[in-house]
């Protein structure tokens, strides 16, 4: 009897642990990549969303392609932003001004973390393209509203 329910319980926990792992997996492939411009940035950027809603709460995976010497003005954002450099360049730097001098550039693999709040600019000396790991909603505020792309 102990045995019969010991296996029982074995077999509900298999079902349930299976369950989450098909809840909890996502894949995917760089060629299947959805890209549109986002409208918080400048011309030529191009975002894809990988995972989650950067509208909504919660965790999301995005990825920002751009072109040569792309420049994201000085902004801040209202979470935490972490950055993954995957191809090109990625020149971050913190302050009210863009001063590609006083700045980071960091090649693939390379990582970056933004404090909420922080203000900083990028910039991209060559194609590039980052991914975004944030818990959203998603939000930028540029130090000087007329680099603000929305309102131009």
């Amino acid at each position: 009897m102990r045995e019969t329910s010991v296996l029982a319980a074995l077999f509900v926990c298999s079902i349930c642990f299976s369950a989450a792992a098909q809840d909890h997996h996502a894949t995917a492939r760089a060629d299947d990549l959805k890209w549109s411009a986002p409208a918080a940035y400048a011309k030529g950027a191009q975002i894809a969303v990988i995972r989650g809603d950067p509208n909504k709460e919660g965790t999301y995976v995005v990825r920002l392609r751009v072109p040569a010497g792309f420049k994201i003005a000085p902004h801040t954002h209202p979470n935490d932003e972490n950055v993954t450099v995957l191809s090109g360049t990625f020149g971050i730097g913190t302050g009210d001004k863009l001063d590609e001098s006083k700045s980071v550039q960091l090649k693939p693999g390379g990582y970056s973390f933004v404090m909420k709040g922080m203000t900083h600019y990028a910039w991209f000396p060559e194609e590039s393209v980052i991914q975004l790991h944030v818990t959203g909603p998603q939000g930028i505020t540029y130090v000087n509203p007329a680099d603000n792309p929305r309102k131009q």
